[in-house]
């Protein structure tokens, strides 16, 4: 019996290239491929790239170059068993052939178009051929302008796949009727954390003018309804507690459906799944913010009021130059609005300093609104140029030493503001969800305002306590500290069911 094909998926990036490696592994586990965590072990090393910004692309790059030592360590007899490293996801699909010209080391690129066919192309590359690297095209010319055509359009879509039930037996008996129901995710978890993200869409129509992404994901294409809730309960089955919902941009989504408003209809469906503890939403667009999703994600049981604003500056200069709407007084309503209906809501967002043609009263008017806006967590980053955008050709280019050091300001007012905001939140009731139990960090989990690995996390005081939570169990805690954006919470009682921590 010929030995099994081994291979290892090494993620890079954000939670939507999670799922599209969840995908992969889906694919590749059903046509016999044995998943390792350790690339040192897998005939294949699979990396899945991110090609977002530099920091990401050098990222990704170093981590081909490490599973290219795992090769030349296997093939010189030092240890393991790496015998080819493959480069898929962002940076692939959008570098393509130029990226395996650059990256020798990496013996096949292959972009989103080769998903379907993943494990011949890994067999091809694993048996010594050749997979010709795509040249890269602008995606978006993949698909109709019309959102409402999209749907039947055959262009690959990462994390959408779904295994069509299976054809019913020939041989039933007479009068009786195969059974029928939704399709099942074609996906493989690769770890046991009780959280998993489920892809909404993928594509953007948006066009930020500092953003590549819709040029190497393409326009936006909702998942069908019926696709994301099999995909929730198929989680849950595995044992899943929260589900997190991603996409470029979650509240487009249903658009090219005929509903703009499907996700206020979804998400109360999600949330009733069996099993699931939490629901979570990332990715909203200020701009398309409407009374009935914020109803929806403030009052609805086990969603969680959350909202991951992509507020990116609140000059309106910046954010026209941008090709963005708002400003901080709108800003500032909005997020007013929300804690109205929800005071203990969690709002995080992401800010570009030093874009083109930024002044100094931008910077300004930026701290003035980060320092009303009471954020729990803050992302900030320099402004450099990106490949085939249209601020990369603006002028009033802002000098690399301007932006590091307006970077290094705002970076500091960020860090002091959310440590504000997490001291605030002493003496609030929250719900943790274990997330990690270790013997050196002890019980671990976070609170409905903080989304997995970005806002910082709650450390439960177990001491005392007859039966410590367990990973996936929801604790209902008093918060009596804070560590920096962290908090430190007591227990108050085991969430889900009414059962008293024991004390």
């Amino acid at each position: 019996m010929p030995e099994r094909r081994t291979v290892a998926l090494v993620t890079l990036g954000c939670a939507r290239n999670e799922v599209d490696s969840e995908e992969l592994a889906g694919r590749l586990a059903a046509d016999g491929w044995d998943l390792v965590e350790d690339a040192a072990d897998a005939d294949v090393a699979v990396v899945n790239t991110c090609g977002f910004v530099e920091a990401a692309k050098k990222d990704s790059v170093d981590a081909l170059l490490e599973a290219n030592d795992l090769k030349t360590a296997s093939s010189e007899g030092r240890g393991g068993r790496t015998q080819a490293v493959v480069a898929v996801g962002c940076m692939a699909e959008r570098y393509g052939k130029e990226l395996a010209e650059a990256l020798p080391e990496a013996d096949g690129v292959l972009g989103f178009d080769d998903y379907a066919d993943i494990s011949d192309r890994l067999q091809t590359i694993l048996s010594g051929g050749v997979h010709a690297s795509h040249t890269p095209r602008d995606r978006r010319k993949l698909l109709p302008i019309s959102p409402a055509a999209r749907q039947d359009a055959a262009v690959a879509l990462p994390g959408h796949a779904q295994e069509a039930p299976a054809p019913a037996p020939e041989d039933l008996p007479e009068g009786v009727a195969p059974a029928s129901g939704p399709r099942a995710p074609l996906r493989r978890r690769l770890g046991t954390s009780p959280v998993a993200s489920v892809k909404l869409a993928s594509g953007c129509d948006r066009r930020c003018s500092f953003c590549a992404i819709p040029s190497f994901r393409g326009s936006f294409v909702s998942r069908r309804p019926s696709d994301v809730l099999g995909e929730a309960r198929w989680l849950a089955e595995q044992g899943v507690k929260e589900v997190m919902l991603v996409s470029e941009n979650n509240t487009s989504y249903g658009k090219d459906l005929g509903d703009i408003r499907l996700l206020e209809t979804l998400l109360p469906e999600i949330a009733a799944v069996d099993g699931l503890e939490r629901v979570r939403v990332s990715y909203l667009q200020p701009a398309e913010m409407r009374p009935g999703l914020i109803d929806v994600l403030t009052s609805t049981e086990k969603v969680v009021p959350y909202f991951d604003l992509s507020f990116q500056h609140s000059a309106p200069g910046v954010l026209r130059a941008m090709r963005r709407f708002g400003d901080t007084e709108r800003f500032l309503e909005l997020l007013d609005t929300i804690r109205s209906k929800a005071p203990q809501a969690g709002a995080r967002s992401n800010f570009i300093v030093g874009f083109p043609g930024e002044t100094e009263e931008d910077v300004a008017e930026l701290e003035k609104f980060l320092t009303a806006a009471r954020l729990d967590a803050i992302g900030v980053f320099g402004y450099s140029d990106e490949d085939g955008t249209e601020a990369a050709g603006y002028e009033g280019k802002n000098d690399p030493e301007v932006v590091a050091e307006r970077l290094a300001r705002v970076s500091r007012l960020a860090e002091e503001l959310t440590a504000q905001r997490a001291e605030e939140r002493i003496g609030e009731t929250i719900e943790v969800l274990v997330d990690r139990v270790d013997d050196e960090d002890g019980v671990i989990g976070r609170a409905a305002h903080q989304a997995p690995e970005t806002d910082g996390q709650v450390r439960l005081l177990t001491e005392g306590l007859d039966s410590p939570p367990v990973l996936g169990r929801m604790v209902v805690a008093t918060v009596v500290a804070s560590e920096g954006v962290d908090l430190v919470a007591e227990p108050v009682r085991y969430g889900g069911r009414t059962e008293e921590a024991g004390r």
